[in-house]
């Protein structure tokens, strides 16, 4: 399956719009943007490119602090998600499946020094878990993941499931799982179980269908527990604090699970033109990381979700999905806040929320793969960029006010893709961050907060490198006159 996921990351490119690969070949690394005085300072733990190719080839988790320095790494928790938890603890996934799975043997919690406290050995496991006292993975007041018991739910990769109204093929599956501190499972449940409540309409049945392979059909790549909340103490029974909701990348929907029942009992998608509150919200595309924004912190009760874009989805075919398989396509991505009953968006961030031109800056902030967003207890969100290797926080106002690129770049790889003769040139994605409060990490003395002001970038020079010019921009400048014409030196600048 992970060799199946890397050949679809890769060559997916051919779908994207060239203006993701405007980027910059030259950048500058660490942390380029912080404000201490507007910031929620803390701890900031990174996955970074641990996809795992080949022996020896790993990358790995770090924790930093607000201004970039390395406090602890861990080589050997990798790809998926990694948390911090209270007392300088982490959880994450050990081991690879082996060559061409996307997926790990173990998921481990180990204190600061290393020592392995607790663990659950099940091959497939993948993507994402939630530690019992927490619901999101996050810091929020009063909810503090257990230490030294409790539950835990992990998702897990089930493979050569036959399900013949989805596909003719075997499908890869994922299954939800919760065990026990001692490692019984005392929950399951299964998303192609449940294929009739996500209503896909009869042209996106085809389309799966016609897929070659079956393959990963869903890929869940996100899990939480919805926690305490105002709408259930209000009597919406759909938003138990026990129920779970998660998103499916491919599917294009966001669903709570009825924790008793395992019935569906609220979703969004796949169809985002059912409904006029649906179509105000707008079409998901790809989504990781939705979650009920847990209790205590503002924001409280809405839906967080990062709304990648990119290619996902089945439906009709199009002139860029000629099968109908990820029909859905977009070039820019957004974080989305929005209340779970009304589907009203209630906060965004995107280049057009924050006052860019869409159509010609959409693509500045997008992410077609992975990512996600928290939010922090003075209402700022600490957002990742996976495919740029960023993670920056923003006000509600949208000002960054930290900002942080990753320094630590995965060597390329040869024949991903298929082609055996193509150098892939180094990657320094992020799975997902989280920030989390100076106090879960006592081994770590509170490090000095130091302002980090950029240059404006029309100044940033490599050396030897022509010195930034003096010469105002034309419009700001009065009609020069014919002599000065003559001697002018630089060209006006052209008009678009």
């Amino acid at each position: 399956m992970k060799k199946l996921f890397l050949i679809l990351a890769i060559s997916s490119l051919a779908l994207i719009p060239a203006t993701l690969l405007a980027f910059p070949t030259v950048y500058p690394t660490g942390t380029t943007i912080y404000k201490p005085e507007k910031c929620w300072n803390g701890y900031t733990v990174l996955q970074n490119a641990g996809i795992k190719w080949t022996e020896g080839r790993e990358g790995g988790t770090v924790l930093i602090d607000m201004n970039g320095n390395v406090l602890s790494e861990w080589p050997n928790i990798h790809f998926f998600p990694a948390k911090i938890l209270p007392g300088g603890h982490i959880m994450g996934y050990m081991g690879s499946d082996g060559p061409g799975h996307e997926s790990s043997k173990k998921l481990v919690q180990m204190d600061w020094n290393g020592n392995v406290v607790w663990q659950f050995e099940m091959a497939g496991q993948e993507h994402d878990f939630q530690r019992e006292g927490n619901p999101v993975g996050y810091y929020a007041p009063g909810m503090e993941p257990k230490v030294d018991r409790g539950n835990t739910l992990t998702l897990v990769y089930r493979k050569n499931i036959k399900k013949p109204q989805i596909s003719p093929q075997p499908l890869t599956d994922t299954a939800f799982l919760e065990v026990t501190w001692d490692g019984r499972v005392v929950w399951e449940w299964l998303q192609s179980d449940h294929f009739e409540e996500m209503e896909f309409s009869e042209e996106a049945r085809n389309a799966m269908s016609r897929s070659p392979s079956g393959g990963d059909w869903a890929h869940i790549n996100n899990m939480n527990v919805l926690g305490p909340n105002t709408w259930y103490d209000m009597g919406d029974q759909r938003f138990h604090p026990d129920n779970i909701i998660y998103d499916a990348r491919v599917l294009n929907i966001i669903a709570i699970i009825d924790k008793k029942t395992g019935k569906l009992v609220w979703k969004v998608g796949p169809d985002y033109t059912a409904t006029p509150a649906l179509r105000k919200l707008g079409q998901i595309i790809g989504p990781h990381q939705a979650h009920m924004i847990p209790r205590g912190l503002p924001g409280e009760g809405n839906i967080l979700v990062f709304d990648n874009g990119g290619f996902a989805g089945y439906g009709n075919p199009n002139p860029g999905s000629p099968t109908g398989m990820y029909n859905a396509l977009r070039d820019y991505s957004r974080v989305i806040e929005f209340d779970p009953v009304t589907m009203e968006i209630v906060w965004e961030y995107s280049m057009r929320a924050a006052g860019h031109l869409p159509r010609i800056e959409g693509h500045k902030f997008y992410s077609p793969y992975m990512s996600g967003a928290q939010r922090l207890p003075n209402g700022n969100t600490l957002i990742t960029e996976a495919a740029s290797g960023r993670v920056f926080e923003v006000t509600p106002e949208r000002e960054i006010v930290w900002e942080f690129v990753s320094p630590f770049f995965y060597p390329g790889n040869q024949g991903i893709g298929g082609d055996p003769t193509r150098q892939y040139p180094p990657i320094n994605h992020l799975y997902r961050a989280y920030r989390v409060p100076y106090g879960w990490v006592p081994q770590v003395k509170k490090p000095k907060e130091t302002s980090v002001i950029p240059p404006p970038n029309s100044e940033l020079r490599v050396p030897q490198s022509a010195p930034a010019t003096s010469v105002k921009p034309a419009e700001t400048q009065r009609p020069a006159r014919k002599e000065e014409r003559e001697e002018e030196q630089y060209p006006q600048p052209l008009r678009y």
